[in-house]
Formats: structure tokens, sequence, C-alpha cells
């Protein structure tokens, strides 16, 4: 099975960070079934160019959250994830998104008025 995971090797984010928000948002969005096989850690380090140190993190992490579960000698595979627990991860990576760019405006000393017409304007190119 191949993951629709992109790697951008010029973003600061470090590798297995971009591709577990990936992974996960794959998960949760349903877009990965209950008991689907995920590739084997080999296999998907092979697919994104990257250490099999840096999957086999991902899948850790991701076992810790409750949405992978891997069985020895057959596989990864993706958990039972009930309603309640698939809604708080929707949203806390989009709070997440949501509290970097705010960093990112902070930062570049965008102000609060300014912040909020971008959310607005971005919010009605996507939404309406």
């Amino acid at each position: 099975m191949r993951l629709p995971i992109q790697i951008n090797e010029q973003s600061a984010e470090p590798l297995y960070h971009q591709i577990e928000v990936q992974l996960r948002a794959l998960i949760v969005s349903g877009q990965l079934a209950e008991g689907m096989l995920l590739p084997s850690i080999r296999e998907l380090a092979q697919t994104v160019k990257c250490s099999v140190i840096t999957v086999k993190r991902v899948y850790n992490d991701l076992e810790a959250e409750g949405l992978l579960r891997t069985r020895q000698g057959t596989g990864t595979y993706v958990a039972q994830v009930g309603d309640q627990e698939r809604d708080r991860h929707r949203l806390a990576a989009v709070v997440e998104a949501l509290e970097q760019a705010v960093v990112a405006a902070k930062r570049v000393q965008c102000t609060e008025e300014e912040l909020k017409a971008i959310f607005q304007e971005a919010l009605s190119k996507h939404y309406d």
C-alpha cells in the first residue's frame, strides 16, 4: 500500500514530524480505515526516502496515541478510534496549525487586526 505522504525537504520541520502529522491526518479523517495494514517500517522509509529509525519513531508515537496497533510478526494496523477520540485529534491538529500561524505572524510583527483579516480571507477562500 502506498500512503499519500509528501515530504518537503526545504522545510525546517523535522522529517518525522512531517510524516507523523500527515499520517495522523489520514487516520483521523477516516481516509485510512480501521484495521488497514500499513506499509512496513522499511517500506515506508524507502518510499519517503528517510531512515528506518525516523519511521519507527512515527509508528511508535502514533501507537502511543492509540491511533496504530502493532502485531508482532504481522505488521502495523490502523487502530479503532472512537468518534470522540477522532474529533479530539482532528481539532488538536487545527489548533496546533493556528498556534503556529500566530507565532509566525508575531515574528513578522503582524498586528492582531491584520492576522484576523488574513484569517477571514483564508476562510472565505476555502469555505465559500
